[in-house]
């Protein structure tokens, strides 16, 4: 059976749509880091998704190639990720989208190395003609977390945020936001096929105890 992270994983990547806390544990990842309007038509966060996949994509089907990778079974490609950041504001100003800075991950399977990934980098760019060097091999402890499944466009996640912060006030929790600890968004949706308002999104973001 081919190995799908969302469901081995559902904790994760299948939150209820309410608040909830979880310790999430150190995942590996392909990365690519930049700033500015996620929207903007052939921006750098559209070119960097295109990095990704090329990387991801690669690494999938090694199998079929003279290059072995210890352990390697066959799995889905993992939903696109990202953590963001910003300045001079408490939450994700969402009228003003270029003051973004963001880092776009697929995660890597646990059998991938940084060697294993250093490979694919070089083979997606030789094969599919891409310049991937601004992939990074990425790993990331996130820790303690407040996460819910938010429902909808990405310009309304306000909402959901000001739940999670509802839920930690009452439970005792606080935000924990620091150059390392960053705003979390997977996203599950197909949004050129999906109706905006059927957009699924984990929304996670670091926490502590108040």
């Amino acid at each position: 059976m081919v190995f799908d992270f969302k469901k081995e994983y559902k904790e994760f990547y299948l939150p209820k749509n309410k608040p909830e806390i979880t310790t999430v544990p150190r995942a590996n990842f392909i990365a690519v880091r930049g700033s500015g309007d996620p929207n903007e038509e052939g921006g750098a966060y559209q070119r960097a998704i295109g990095v990704l996949y090329a990387v991801a994509y690669t690494l999938k089907m090694s199998y079929k190639t003279d290059y072995k990778i210890k352990g390697f079974y066959e799995y889905v490609v993992p939903p696109l990720e990202g953590f963001w950041s910003w300045d001079g504001a408490d939450g994700l100003d969402f009228a003003d989208k270029s003051t973004f800075r963001w880092i776009s991950v697929i995660r890597l399977p646990d059998f991938a190395t940084e060697k294993d990934f250093n490979w694919a980098l070089e083979t997606a760019s030789q094969k599919k003609k891409t310049d991937c060097s601004s992939a990074e091999f990425l790993s990331i402890d996130e820790g303690l977390c407040v996460q819910m499944m938010h429902i909808g466009p990405f310009d309304a996640e306000s909402a959901s945020i000001a739940l999670m912060n509802a839920h930690l006030v009452q439970n005792g929790y606080a935000t924990d936001f620091n150059e390392s600890r960053l705003h979390h968004e997977i996203y599950l949706s197909d949004v050129r096929r999906t109706a905006p308002e059927k957009w699924k999104t984990v929304i996670r973001q670091p926490i502590r105890r108040a």
